[in-house]
């Protein structure tokens, strides 16, 4: 009765050490995803903040500095798009990493109460 205890547990123990290293990779993955979408929004606005500001290097006259107003505006509008468009993608490399995780979780939870079936069944074994 002991060996078919070991037997899962150490099955168990595979099957959790296999499920922790899937689970490093998709964190992992995740987090590329996240700091890839993070850097492609930084270069994105510092691009555009260094064409602005070399438009205003440029000025030589009034309505030279009315039209970078607009600019600015039309710069402060595009890099608030880009901050929420790199939120929603966060989110979804978040809610996308989070479901890849529950589902690794689902076959270690039928595991471990296959485990504690045969522990409890055995504790009553013995107990006679």
């Amino acid at each position: 009765m002991t060996q078919q205890i070991d037997t899962q547990v150490f099955a168990y123990a595979r099957q959790f050490a296999d499920n922790a290293f899937k689970a490093q990779a998709l964190v992992l993955k995740g987090l590329e995803q996240a700091a890839g979408l993070q850097l492609g929004t930084l270069e994105q606005q510092s691009r555009s903040a260094a064409e602005f500001l070399l438009a205003a290097g440029e000025l030589r006259d009034a309505d030279g500095l009315r039209g970078l107003w607009d600019k600015g505006v039309a710069l402060n509008r595009a890099q608030t798009e880009q901050a929420v468009a790199l939120t929603q993608g966060l989110a979804a490399v978040g809610r996308q990493t989070a479901e890849s995780l529950g589902a690794l979780v689902q076959p270690l939870q039928a595991a471990n109460d296959a485990v504690a079936a045969t522990a409890a069944a055995t504790r009553a074994a013995a107990a006679k």
